[in-house]
């Protein structure tokens, strides 16, 4: 088991992506704690987890308030332990031209994706440099390196999480922490039903993909693993496309 006994935080882990994420190190031995705001989903997951013989705790909080993150970060430590590895993963989009938003809109794309992601890394990263070592992995979106028509704000929320991620692992490195992202092209999970009816449904939108299909959370998931792996910490500061040949950006 790859990550027996580390100690691992998903946020948004309840369901889609998430989820995926939570599973994949749960069958790797990791103490996996699951975030989200509904915590009945993350106590299904949890269950999962469990079944598989590991450890793992639901842990509800809104990531995009720092007191809560760092009450989640304080009830992980005590429970299972000081967070070796941290996922974001949670996000949120609306889908709407540019021009039909609101700054409320606004708020709750940057909030979730961007300012959640800065708070959960606030909350960890003085720990990681203390026990020199960790790895942070934003779950961003080709959105967020490419742009998307209907997601305006959500691509410019996600393309921060990149540059963020790429700026932290320069200052991070000398700890031997790494910071990556993952840039998930379309990935069929609940959250994407009305995306994909907006954009003429799945049979249409496979065909910009050339690998013939769209991303199912466990291609996800596996990328996740390869960045947290050990074998990987010579890699930081790096964006990788998870969608099937639909992103290929050098």
């Amino acid at each position: 088991m790859r990550f027996k006994d580390r100690v691992v935080l998903v946020t948004g882990a309840g369901r889609g992506i998430g989820r995926a994420i939570a599973l994949a190190f749960g069958k790797e031995g990791a103490r996996v704690a699951v975030n989200d705001l509904n915590l009945e989903s993350a106590s299904s997951v949890v269950e999962e987890i469990k079944s598989m013989g590991s450890d793992a705790i639901a842990v509800q909080a809104d990531i995009t308030k720092l007191g809560e993150v760092e009450r989640m970060v304080e009830k992980v430590k005590s429970e299972l332990g000081s967070i070796n590895i941290l996922i974001n993963n949670a996000g949120y989009w609306t889908i709407k031209l540019f021009k039909d938003t609101s700054p409320e809109d606004w708020q709750k794309d940057i909030g979730v994706c961007y300012i959640g992601t800065l708070n959960c890394c606030k909350a960890v990263i003085n720990d990681m440099i203390e026990n020199r070592y960790g790895r942070i992995i934003n779950i961003v979106s080709d959105a967020g390196r490419i742009g998307e028509p209907f997601l305006a704000v959500y691509s410019g929320a996600k393309a921060a999480v990149i540059g963020f991620g790429k700026a932290l692992a320069k200052e991070v490195a000398r700890y031997g922490i790494t910071v990556n992202n993952i840039a998930a092209g379309v990935t069929k999970t609940p959250g994407v039903e009305s995306f994909l009816k907006g954009v003429g449904g799945e049979e249409k939108l496979i065909k910009a993909y050339p690998r013939g299909r769209l991303g199912e959370p466990e291609d996800i998931a596996n990328g996740v693993l390869f960045f947290a792996a050990d074998e990987s910490e010579y890699i930081t500061g790096q964006t990788i496309s998870i969608s099937g040949g639909y992103t290929t950006l050098g």
